[in-house]
């Protein structure tokens, strides 16, 4: 066995702040009242962090890389059959690959409904200015309505996909996501985690935050 830095820090934060915004999102929404003030901000969290996974899927660690998720159907259909590929599955496997993104797009699916949503009571998301009403009223259903209860049931099925993994397959997957490092049956290539792409991370995030704060201004320019 061989330890491979498989999760950047950059990438290891990410996921870690996205999991804090995403439940603290969901607790905010379902208590409502003053507590909706710290839905919009965790709203705006993770719409950053998803504008800097987006580009990080380019420019970051190796197996962050979107080229490198096996998404293909030759690898989905070898991983169910228990063949072995540590150069394509040292990061995500298929089946992680596949809830990665579909857990990312959900919530960006989620944010974008959120900026136009009304509650028709004291809160509306900073863009409702810029869309018809028939928009809006479309929107908050989505947003309070289906697309929570699809993020909750995704969120809960991540949780339990990595206690299945854990105990059944012995893969640690909340431990490789802390400090970064899986053990692979074979040596694969190790993903860059040095200081010079850290500060190229922050610099991502910054701008990716300068970005998020561009789009909710236009909504009352």
């Amino acid at each position: 066995m061989v330890k491979v830095r498989i999760w950047d820090l950059p990438t290891r934060l990410f996921h870690w702040a996205l999991a804090l915004s995403v439940l603290g999102l969901i607790v905010t929404g379902q208590t409502g009242g003053d507590a909706m003030a710290w839905h919009f901000r965790f709203g705006y969290a993770v719409f950053t962090l998803l504008l800097f996974r987006l580009i990080w899927g380019f420019v970051g660690g190796r197996w962050s890389r979107w080229r490198n998720l096996p998404l293909s159907w030759q690898s989905i259909k070898a991983y169910l059959l228990g063949l072995h590929q540590p150069t394509l599955t040292a990061g995500h496997n298929p089946a992680g690959s596949w809830s990665v993104l579909a857990m990312l797009c959900w919530l960006a699916l989620q944010v974008s409904t959120g900026l136009v949503s009304d509650d028709e009571i004291v809160n509306s998301g900073p863009l409702t200015s810029l869309v018809s009403s028939a928009v809006v009223s479309t929107a908050t259903a989505w947003h309070k309505g289906f697309g929570k209860g699809v993020l909750i049931a995704l969120v809960l099925l991540h949780v339990c996909a990595v206690i299945w993994y854990k105990l059944r397959k012995q893969q640690p997957l909340v431990a490789a996501m802390l400090h970064g490092d899986k053990m692979v049956n074979v040596e694969v290539p190790a993903s860059r985690d040095g200081l010079s792409t850290r500060l190229v991370a922050c610099l991502i995030f910054v701008l990716c935050a300068l970005a998020v704060r561009w789009v909710i201004s236009l909504g009352t320019a």
